[in-house]
């Protein structure tokens, strides 16, 4: 199969039709149609529906693009690096990262890889959820405690650990028969009522939301100001501990584990090799401290 025809077929299921492919790459609309022809000849299936106002792709086409845009791109990559006759950090990196990391740590990594890889341009996407780096487009991810199932691979590169904290105006409460205690507190939207915060040592208590916030941030200023207790990440509360401004009650839970992950294809692209490889540099001790 001509690797040049499957281009030609990516080129306009991107631009959304041979017109506007044409358009965007000085080929022929006639040269176009004809080289995507001759792919569905190659593999036997009809990969655009034709007489439409707008192109549609079939099944198999809408498979065939999601399953080697990705690879396609990496192999255009790899061939770039063969010509310069190194292996340089080149191109778009685009990063996918939670909202907490990306707001106290991110921009700043970001602009020390750049430095250092000045061949480099990162779009950074700010999201909670899970993306899926082949279906949009992703190079690496930043995620927490992620699946050990997962079918990416990376490397952990710091540890965080959450904390019951509280401003010191509230006074801790002593054990009552083991009894979980309630306590006011601050908590994130997604809170469930009725949940049971529990310590390492044993503490348990039971949190009665005086303020529901979107931000982990929102909720360590509120608890800076005295409104109740909250389960707040070390890294951004540290600052706050050592002088005295935020008291803690104990560790709640395992240890939080932050990964960069990537696709486990074996093209690994130098790019995402080198962000990868800084990642894991920039936090020598393990310990995630957020600069902010």
């Amino acid at each position: 199969m001509d690797l040049s025809a499957l281009e030609d077929f990516q080129l306009v299921a991107r631009h959304g039709g041979f017109g506007k492919a044409s358009r965007a790459s000085g080929r022929s609309k006639a040269t176009l149609s004809r080289r995507v022809a001759d792919l569905e000849e190659a593999l036997g299936v009809r990969l655009i529906e034709r007489g439409g106002q707008s192109l549609a792709l079939t099944a198999a086409g809408r498979g065939l693009l999601s399953r080697t845009e990705g690879p396609m791109h990496e192999v255009a990559e790899a061939l770039a690096a063969a010509r310069d006759g190194m292996d340089t950090p080149r191109g778009l990196l685009r990063v996918a990262a939670p909202q907490l990391f990306a707001q106290v740590a991110l921009a700043r990594l970001a602009a020390d890889f750049i430095a250092l890889y000045p061949d480099v341009q990162i779009e950074a996407v700010a999201e909670d959820r899970v993306v899926d780096l082949v279906e949009e487009r992703f190079d690496v991810a930043i995620r927490i405690n992620p699946r050990k199932d997962s079918d990416l691979v990376g490397r952990c590169f710091a540890h965080d650990r959450l904390l019951l904290v509280t401003p010191p105006s509230i006074a801790r409460p002593s054990d009552s028969d083991g009894d979980p205690l309630p306590v006011r507190a601050v908590v994130m939207s997604s809170h469930r009522d009725g949940d049971i915060w529990k310590t390492r040592d044993g503490r348990a208590i039971v949190p009665q939301p005086v303020l529901r916030l979107s931000s982990l941030l929102m909720v360590r200023d509120a608890v800076a100001v005295g409104a109740g207790a909250a389960l707040l990440p070390r890294s951004i509360v540290g600052g706050m501990l050592d002088s005295g401004q935020l008291v803690t009650w104990g560790i709640a839970g395992d240890d939080v584990e932050l990964w960069v992950l990537h696709t486990s294809r074996r093209l690994e692209s130098p790019k995402v090799r080198a962000f990868v490889d800084f990642m894991a540099s920039q936090y020598p001790d393990g310990s995630f401290i957020a600069q902010a």
